[in-house]
């Protein structure tokens, strides 16, 4: 039954990001080990639809690490859990707290004995920011312990690299890059923790610098990036744009494409108002930025299909179930034709 429940929701959220998304390009896939304990390790640019992303387009059955935030609410708690979700707390979540991560750790080392996946955000927190940041050493806690209770396990870490056009603006274009099998045993010597650490740290750091777009941070950042916006690069196409930032080659101007479209969303905007208005609300209250595509999308996978159910029972009243669906057909694909033959330029 909780597997009935998962693949429900994981449908109905794949589903939802297809019209919320413009194009969504996955590669890599064929990498994925079709059984035996995976530890995905993806950066975090674009706060909780990273893992939406990533997920809907995994062939397996998942467990995740989210921050302890998500929790503090008792139904979503107990909600968030029937999907395999579990917290981890960071010191900012109080001293105290920490002492709960080591129970995290123990189930995690049970879901890498049955031979299960689970999904982690190295990098500690969310930044739209287009740098690979230092990974956090907790997982190399997570694998290793694991190791160590279980002597004869076998530990895949895939890196994934999560890459956004332009990230907080609808529709999303998004590339999604799945990396070479690192085998954690190959690394690990429990006599040499410290360098096994730090080896394992690089390896995985130096595949999400290649299946992402990564610009390193320092002087030069802000200089760089101004300048693949201006040439209205198509950072979705992660390996050009890295051999771009290499080279420092910029000179392929590319004007921003005018959005043709503006009416037809103006249109969906009228037939959907009441959604609309809830959002305009909504976004006011978003304080971090990384947040917007989260709760865009969220609010939107609900309210749209709720709203265009209850106006095509009021049409159905008055004209019939012929018409009604009618209705609910064309106010689905006047969305899909807008995301998907929108223009996504790059960041102004």
């Amino acid at each position: 039954m909780k597997t009935i429940w998962y693949y429900f929701w994981k449908l109905f959220l794949k589903i939802g990001l297809h019209f919320y998304s413009k194009k969504i390009i996955v590669s890599g896939k064929e990498q994925i080990p079709k059984k035996g304990a995976v530890l995905f390790m993806v950066n975090h640019p674009n706060g909780l639809i990273d893992p939406l992303m990533v997920t809907t387009h995994l062939p397996r059955i998942n467990h995740y690490l989210v921050r302890a935030a998500v929790f503090k609410k008792p139904l979503i708690k107990k909600f968030l859990g029937t999907l395999n979700l579990m917290p981890i707390y960071r010191i900012r979540d109080g001293a105290s707290q920490l002492g709960k991560n080591q129970e995290i750790f123990e189930n995690c080392f049970e879901i890498f004995k049955k031979g299960q996946t689970l999904m982690i955000f190295p990098e500690g927190s969310h930044n739209r920011k287009r740098t690979i940041r230092p990974l956090s050493k907790g997982f190399t806690r997570i694998v290793f312990g694991a190791l160590d209770k279980y002597k004869d396990l076998k530990i895949t870490i895939i890196p994934v690299g999560l890459t956004y056009q332009n990230a907080s603006q609808y529709p999303a274009k998004v590339a999604i890059n799945y990396g070479t099998p690192i085998l954690v045993n190959d690394f690990y010597n429990p006599k040499k923790t410290n360098i096994s650490v730090v080896q394992l740290k690089n390896e995985v750091s130096f595949q999400l610098k290649k299946l992402s777009v990564h610009i390193p941070d320092d002087e030069s950042y802000k200089e760089v990036l101004a300048k693949l916006n201006k040439a209205n690069v198509d950072f979705t196409q992660v390996e050009s744009v890295n051999k771009m930032i290499v080279n420092q080659s910029f000179l392929e101007l590319k004007p921003k494409t005018t959005h043709y479209l503006k009416p037809l969303f103006y249109l969906i905007i009228i037939n959907s108002l009441l959604p609309y208005i809830i959002w305009k609300i909504t976004s006011k209250k978003i304080d971090e930025i990384e947040f917007i595509d989260t709760f865009r999308f969220g609010l939107n996978a609900v309210t749209f299909p709720v709203f265009y159910i209850f106006q095509s029972l009021i049409i159905q009243s008055f004209w019939g179930w012929r018409i009604a669906g009618v209705y609910f057909f064309i106010s689905l694909l006047l969305i899909l034709i807008h995301s998907k033959f929108s223009v996504t330029n790059s960041e102004v």
